[in-house]
């Protein structure tokens, strides 16, 4: 048996990309930064952040579009994608990304990484997980 499957939350480091395929689908791309503290060896706490490349397509890119924006904690359910295409320059180009498949919105302004100033607490809204079904995209026409 097989798994590929991807939970990851954090928040974006850019607003969300719209884009369309040929079909007309949208395809949202944006990249989520998570951070991992730790000790080291000399007992000094450190920091490690990675970056992640995010694709969402249909309704879900839709929502990703409207309602994050740079900051914004999410979490996104999905799979790891590797893709690889010639670049204008004629080298061959590589990307891993997560295909999001569903995803929860962070509370409103919540914003993590800033602990001095804390946001504001307000009552969550309640946000229906969002589930996208991929099995008419083709991943050759994704734009990006």
């Amino acid at each position: 048996m097989n798994l590929n499957k991807v939970f990851i939350v954090g928040n974006l480091t850019r607003d969300p990309e719209l884009r369309s395929l040929p079909s007309g689908q949208s395809v949202a791309s944006f990249a989520i930064a998570t951070n991992r503290f730790y000790t080291n060896k000399e007992n000094q706490k450190q920091q490690d952040t990675q970056f992640h490349n995010i694709v969402a397509f249909g309704k879900l890119a839709d929502i990703a579009r409207q309602y994050l924006n740079k900051g914004s904690l999410v979490l996104i359910e999905g799979r790891i994608q590797n893709r690889s295409w010639e670049g204008q320059d004629g080298q061959k180009k590589y990307r891993s990304e997560i295909v999001a498949q569903s995803m929860q919105l962070g509370p409103r302004g919540a914003k993590t990484g800033d602990e001095t100033n804390p946001p504001q607490q307000k009552p969550a809204e309640k946000v229906d997980t969002i589930e996208y079904d991929e099995e008419n995209i083709n991943p050759d026409e994704i734009p990006f």
